[in-house]
């Protein structure tokens, strides 16, 4: 960016703004990398090495939210996006609450905010805090403040408050944060993936949350209806992570070690040998896949199969640029080269572009009059046939979860992962945790839901799952 534009920024804000704009950014830029900044030009310094300055994006973030919007005509006035397959880093939510909570809470209200939680924070750090922002600061570094940790502070916000305390009510609200103790420290391992929740979802004992006893009278035993999960571990899950890229078409992709990550804490959760494979090339992920398909699966009840990585229209991308298709990634995998995986589910996770296109949004429109069954059946063209036997097609128990749906792009936030494989992490850990035997479609539908909700740089993103799943998969803890 241009670096007059950002010297006459600089010079316009004072040190209160420069000391919110660096609280702001705390999610972005390490704890130690914003200590000693005084100015703006100095923490628009640390924003350009985390490449955060390319463009006036995340910057006119941080101004709107600290009200300086005045501010933002001196930026570049070109609304046209980057054209990149990665979502810019969002100032997130948790950051923008405390902020709002900074502005509004009175110096009578930080008195009492800093008396409450001295016996916590101790005398001599508590009274180095001059601003609710500096008593954010250490409840965070302290451990008693985090994005999935509001506990203590809406606690002590409802002794003076009511109204500063429903500011936390509204955010947890908003983004449907379990109401579980957080002195758990099963609860406290998995916060990074929290699901997204209904907002009556009550409060549970972490002792149930993480309990891997089923009901004597569930259902995933009749094993017409659901696919069996006997085995331990259930079989494997195998993570292709592609980050550096060998030519000069396609970007490194900052942020897909989260969705590693996150991948292998859930799978790993769920009972499956998790492997990681960093950076391969077209040539390299078709071997691994062959071999991988002659494997002997007898003693596995699934398979997870997990790529990240760009892509176009019906493939993926090796770290060299070539293509492998779709079909090539599940095709080792068909009863017909893998006897042993015969209906057995096989999942396929693919975080990736499909196309170079942005998918946006509209109004819904009301639904259809309800058709008589009459009409119903005078539209279908040809029965379904009767199967004989116990084969199985070659094709069969597959499941297939794109990030998006084709000709058009996915989205992936450069510092926390892509917006599909968080939210897909996320939903499964959920319902794992239900007593309710949510099977995998169902999870599917919740990702689609809360994905399409979102909004990444004016564009939408609608993840897409296709499936010859013959039965219900339920995944639990094991």
């Amino acid at each position: 960016m241009d670096r007059l534009k950002l010297s006459r920024i600089d010079e316009e804000l004072v040190s209160s703004e420069v000391a919110a704009l660096c609280f702001l950014c705390r999610d972005v830029i390490n704890r130690k990398r914003l200590e000693g900044i005084v100015d703006a030009k100095g923490l628009f310094l640390r924003l350009e090495e985390k490449g955060l300055m390319e463009n006036d994006f995340f910057l006119s973030q941080l101004l709107q939210t600290i009200c300086r919007a005045d501010l933002l005509n001196l930026l570049e006035t070109d609304s046209r996006r980057p054209e990149e397959t990665d979502a810019n880093p969002m100032l997130s939510d948790y950051r923008v609450m405390l902020y709002q909570l900074y502005e509004d809470t009175t110096e009578e209200n930080l008195d009492k905010m800093k008396f409450l939680l001295s016996n916590k924070l101790g005398k001599a750090k508590i009274e180095a805090c001059n601003t609710a922002l500096d008593v954010f600061s250490e409840m965070e570094m302290a451990g008693l403040l985090s994005d999935t940790n509001l506990h203590e502070l809406h606690t002590v916000l409802l002794e003076f408050n009511q109204q500063l305390a429903s500011t936390i009510q509204r955010y947890r609200e908003s983004t449907r944060l379990p109401q579980i103790p957080h002195g758990s420290m099963d609860y406290q391992s998995f916060s990074t993936f929290q699901p997204t929740q209904p907002s009556d979802a009550g409060a549970s004992d972490a002792s149930v949350v993480f309990s891997n006893a089923e009901p004597k009278t569930s259902p995933l035993s009749d094993h017409t209806e659901y696919y069996a999960l006997i085995h331990s571990p259930r079989g494997l899950c195998v993570v292709i992570n592609n980050e550096y890229f060998l030519g000069t078409e396609l970007k490194n992709r900052g942020g897909t070690q989260e969705d590693a990550k996150a991948l292998r804490t859930v799978f790993t959760r769920l009972g499956f040998n998790v492997v990681v494979h960093d950076n391969l090339t077209a040539n390299e992920m078709l071997l691994l896949l062959k071999e991988l398909g002659s494997r002997n699966f007898l003693d596995d009840d699934a398979l997870v199969v997990c790529v990240l990585s760009h892509g176009e229209k019906g493939c993926v991308y090796g770290t060299d640029e070539k293509p492998v298709s779709l079909r090539e990634l599940s095709q080792p995998f068909t009863s017909g080269r893998a006897p042993t995986l015969a209906g057995k589910p096989k999942l396929f996770f693919i975080q990736a572009c499909q196309g170079s296109n942005y998918q946006r949004g509209s109004l819904p429109c009301p639904p259809k009059p309800r058709q008589e069954e009459g009409d119903r059946q005078s539209h279908l063209e040809e029965d379904a046939g009767r199967v004989d036997g116990e084969t199985v097609p070659w094709d069969a128990d597959f499941l297939l979860g794109m990030a998006t749906v084709q000709e058009c792009k996915s989205f992936r936030n450069t510092a926390k992962g892509s917006i599909y494989i968080q939210e897909l992490c996320r939903q499964l850990m959920w319902s794992a945790e239900r007593s309710e035997m949510d099977d995998m479609l169902t999870v599917l539908t919740r990702v689609n839901r809360e994905v399409s909700k979102g909004e990444y740089l004016n564009y939408k993103q609608m993840p897409e799952p296709k499936y010859t799943l013959t039965k219900k998969l339920v995944l639990k803890f094991v």
